[in-house]
């Protein structure tokens, strides 16, 4: 996907791994960035990092599931940054292993304990990008979405036309649906959304889902 740019933010997007989960790049016109969930295919990512000319301060990670989180080692090594997550993931960051492999994925290399922890209203600068921490669990027990000026970055919560699923271990489907009404339906409309997987959406295009109309009334 081509960078998008809004205000003072660069967006690049990039799907890996088998389940086209999207590894984003957020920068700013100088270069600076932060790298969000890096889930696969290291030196792809490597070549969008490089080909942007971005400086990476900082590895932020929505949720730790393997999909996401699978070229969090390379990636740190090479690009000697902090690597964040919230402490409520630490269990899924410890076992993405084992849930690997009962999908069937049999060569996740764990990587090294996250770094830093993340806490809800944490926000990150890199040059002119801003990223707001916003816990959003449902999905997972420590889900958190980064909210940047006119777009968020929403893991693993609100998809086109669909939510995350919530067939894992610590899911909650109404705290999911509840989360989402909160902290992203009240954004506003024109508020891009750059899901974990599949193509950007927006706010405004989700309030009109059926599932979340009687929350919005």
């Amino acid at each position: 996907m081509d960078p998008v740019q809004h205000g003072a933010a660069w967006v690049r997007c990039l799907a890996t791994g088998p389940l086209n989960q999207n590894c984003l790049l957020v920068t700013d016109a100088a270069g600076m960035g932060l790298l969000i969930d890096p889930g696969s295919d290291a030196q792809q990512i490597l070549r969008m990092v490089q080909g942007s000319g971005a400086e990476v301060q900082a590895m932020l990670l929505t949720h730790a599931h393997y999909d996401h989180i699978g070229a969090v080692q390379p990636l740190r090594e090479e690009l000697d940054v902090s690597v964040y997550l919230h402490p409520a993931e630490l269990d899924n960051y410890v076992g993405a292993a084992a849930l690997a492999q009962t999908f069937g994925v049999t060569n996740f290399q764990p990587p090294a304990l996250p770094d830093k922890a993340i806490h809800q209203g944490q926000v990150f600068t890199a040059g002119a990008v801003t990223l707001t921490a916003r816990e959003l669990p449902g999905h997972s027990p420590g889900h958190v979405v980064w909210v940047g000026d006119g777009f968020v970055l929403a893991g693993d919560t609100l998809f086109a036309g669909a939510i995350a699923p919530t067939n894992l271990p610590g899911a909650d489907r109404l705290q999911l649906i509840a989360g989402i009404v909160h902290e992203l339906l009240s954004l506003p409309p024109d508020t891009v959304i750059y899901p974990g997987h599949g193509a950007p959406t927006t706010v405004g295009a989700e309030r009109g889902q059926p599932l979340f109309r009687r929350h919005l009334v």
